[in-house]
């Protein structure tokens, strides 16, 4: 496989941070789950340990799980994510990337999980961008996968996730990274203006599983 690299989730105690724990220790990566509560932290990582038992997993608070991480996955809920990146902001360095996987859903304001909000920034990925240190790449990603999904390890993905950045090294480094979830194919949707519209696939999709009652994914056609 591809080298181990280690990852911090800030917000792996909920839904999408527990399945990509999941899916990135399984893939033999070094994780560190973070919460703004160490303790829960280090129960979040037993729960993910007893489903990938050769995982190397731990927890910590946000900022002690950010400093020294390759990559910071940011996984809270929108309403969340400007406090989460100003609490950590002096533990993130220069070079290191920030994977932003919020979506701004009208939950964030009351409103229901098939609605987008709007953000000054333009998008939650660009707001992300406007909070980290200068140095601090940030690359948007994730938004499409189902947290469920993520946290069966016995169910192949088969599912494509865009993602976007200003660095085509970044989204090199992110691919790298993602590519070795089995059955996760990473695709490359431009610069990161473009995570506005990424960003609104996802209340599409909540309404889908709503009426189908499905987990619905998401697959480019027509590529290699």
């Amino acid at each position: 496989m591809a080298e181990a690299k280690s990852v911090a989730i800030l917000g792996g105690t909920g839904n999408l941070g527990h399945g990509m724990a999941v899916r990135l220790a399984g893939a033999g990566h070094r994780v560190v789950i973070g919460s703004r509560d160490a303790e829960r932290a280090r129960a979040a990582a037993e729960r993910v340990s007893e489903l990938v038992p050769s995982g190397t997993l731990s927890g910590a608070d946000n900022g002690d799980a950010a400093d020294g991480a390759d990559f910071v996955l940011v996984a809270v809920p929108f309403a969340s994510q400007a406090g989460t990146l100003k609490s950590v902001k002096d533990r993130l360095r220069e070079g290191q990337i920030v994977l932003d996987a919020c979506v701004p859903l009208g939950t964030a304001i009351g409103g229901r999980p098939t609605q987008l909000t709007g953000v000054w920034h333009g998008s939650a990925a660009q707001q992300a961008a406007a909070l980290v240190p200068d140095g601090v790449r940030v690359v948007s990603g994730l938004h499409t996968l189902s947290a469920d999904d993520l946290a069966n390890p016995e169910l192949t993905l088969e599912q494509d996730t865009l993602i976007c950045g200003n660095s085509k090294a970044d989204k090199d480094a992110v691919t790298a990274l993602l590519s070795t979830i089995e059955g996760l194919r990473v695709v490359d949707a431009g610069r990161l203006e473009m995570s506005r519209m990424v960003e609104g696939i996802t209340p599409i999709l909540i309404g889908i599983n709503i009426r189908y009652k499905t987990h619905s994914g998401f697959r480019i056609t027509g590529l290699d």
